[in-house]
């Protein structure tokens, strides 16, 4: 799955949602997680609180997971209107020790928040593989 972590510095979840300059995005398995990339954020002057919720939306909206210092009510609905677990955790936290976290909970028993999210994104890749039969 993919765990998007919003940062300033690519390094701690050091960013409100809305405030995020960009979302480190990680690849994490059972096996580990590996950084797919850093998303940046195009500066728009002068964007309106719901264009900013949409322009972060639209960069982890592949993702299944969100790490963030805050997140505002109608953001945090909109987040989980995509599909995608916000999950707030202390400012500063570092991204690798939130990886490791999401490791050893994916091999071990994990917490009935993410046993969900899991559920939920297997239904999904099960639909488009069952979908895709020509």
């Amino acid at each position: 799955m993919k765990v998007a972590f919003a940062t300033e510095d690519g390094i701690r979840v050091n960013a409100h949602f809305g405030q995020s300059p960009m979302f480190a995005i990680y690849k994490v398995t059972k096996g580990g997680g590996e950084l797919i990339g850093l998303r940046k954020l195009p500066t728009i002057l002068n964007q309106d609180e719901a264009g900013k919720i949409e322009s972060r939306l639209e960069v982890v909206e592949d993702c299944t997971l969100i790490f963030i210092m805050q997140i505002g009510a109608s953001a945090a609905a909109r987040v989980t209107r995509r599909k995608i677990m916000p999950v707030k955790v202390p400012p500063g936290s570092p991204i690798d020790e939130q990886v490791k976290r999401i490791v050893e909970m994916l091999q071990g028993k994990p917490p009935m928040w993410l046993a969900k999210v899991l559920h939920a994104e297997n239904e999904a890749e099960g639909a488009s593989v069952d979908g895709s039969h020509s």
